[in-house]
């Protein structure tokens, strides 16, 4: 059966009438900097903005032009001041705030700054899809997403109120994600006009996340300590993590070389940004990031404010510093979770065994 893209709006968005639309797309910086992957992600943009005008013609909201702007250049940073409306040289807030809903089909994440958005006006949500794939329109986008919203329930009743997260890597190292004083939240899929909490969503959607306590409170350090394996091709890093920061690379080769640098660079990179569950059964494991955190457990270092932690913009040494970046381990990827544990005082609930769930 084709993929239907009207059908993916009216599930997810369920437009109503009066609404204004926003489609937008991130370009590249040089000519050098594009890929077929990027390019093809454009032509999506298009694409979608066209079926949401089709879309409105028989819901009663408006589309606006399709919306570009110069790329960041770094996942979750801040946007730039101003992009293209059609043809028409705009300002990016007053434009964002003035339509309803808002879908970025990006090379790099905007979720953060978008998360800012939503809480400047009640009446705007956004959809966030860096690295989004045509691909994706058989799998992951495909999903049935009243399934993934059950699975992400549980996930956040489970976490919900939970002191740790501990999990054990396929290398053998272990972390304990210390998660007391946060709340957890679920990527689920729906993102209807005025939705309670969070207004942002990622697409293809799937996942409950939940940011670790960063140590803000004053005679309450933060607990999160242990090991996070990183592996790319043959080499493999260790990320040794004291009180919620990453505070040593382990290892030898041109990875712990990069991500000593990348660390090095800002200290702020260093916090632990969040801990997730992907839970979207028709994702698929391929390289790509958005996918991949969708197919299973993952955490991320950098900025945390757009999750509900308290590292933003702020706390990096300039905007060009800030960084979100996910690092998975679901089927498929080098490293897998042997096993994963949400811990409550004295109980322990087991969530996933050898790389697979033991909660649904």
């Amino acid at each position: 059966m084709a993929f239907d893209l009207g059908k993916l709006f009216e599930d997810v968005f369920d437009p109503q009438a009066g609404e204004v639309v926003l489609v937008a797309c991130d370009l590249p910086r040089r000519q050098e900097d594009d890929t077929p992957a990027w390019a093809d992600r454009r032509a999506m943009a298009s694409e979608w903005r066209d079926a949401m005008e089709a879309l409105g013609r028989t819901r009663g909201f408006t589309t606006l032009p399709l919306l570009t702007y110069t790329a960041t250049g770094a996942n979750n940073a801040e946007l730039p001041a101003t992009g293209t409306l059609g043809y028409q040289k705009v300002e990016l807030g007053p434009t964002l705030l003035g339509s309803t809903l808002a879908l970025f089909l990006t090379q790099y994440s905007a979720t953060a700054p978008l998360d800012g958005f939503t809480r400047h006006k009640e009446d705007f949500r956004a959809a966030s899809m860096p690295g989004l794939a045509r691909a994706m329109q058989d799998t992951a986008l495909a999903a049935d997403y009243r399934e993934v919203a059950r699975r992400c329930r549980i996930l956040a009743e489970l976490l919900d109120g939970a002191d740790a997260v501990e999990v054990r890597f396929s290398t053998g190292d272990e972390c304990r994600f210390d998660v007391r004083f946060r709340r957890p939240e679920a990527d689920d899929g729906f993102l209807p006009r005025f939705k309670p909490g969070d207004r942002i969503i990622n697409l293809p959607s799937g996942e409950t996340f939940i940011v670790p306590y960063e140590g803000e409170r004053p005679d309450a350090p933060s607990r999160t300590e242990g090991i996070l394996p990183v592996q790319e091709g043959g080499e493999l890093a260790r990320l040794r993590v004291e009180g919620n920061r990453i505070v040593a690379v382990e290892g030898d080769g041109e990875l712990v070389a990069r991500l000593t640098m990348v660390f090095a660079a800002d200290p702020a990179r260093r916090n632990v940004a969040e801990v997730a569950f992907g839970c979207n059964d028709r994702a698929r494991v391929w390289g790509n990031v958005l996918e991949d955190e969708k197919a299973g457990f993952h955490w991320a270092y950098g900025r945390s404010d757009h999750l509900g932690g308290v590292v933003g913009v702020a706390a990096f040494s300039s905007p060009a510093m800030v960084v979100h970046q996910d690092i998975v381990y679901a089927a498929g990827n080098p490293i897998q979770v042997l096993d994963a544990v949400v811990v409550r005082g004295e109980q322990r609930t087991p969530v996933m065994r050898d790389g697979q769930y033991v909660v649904f």
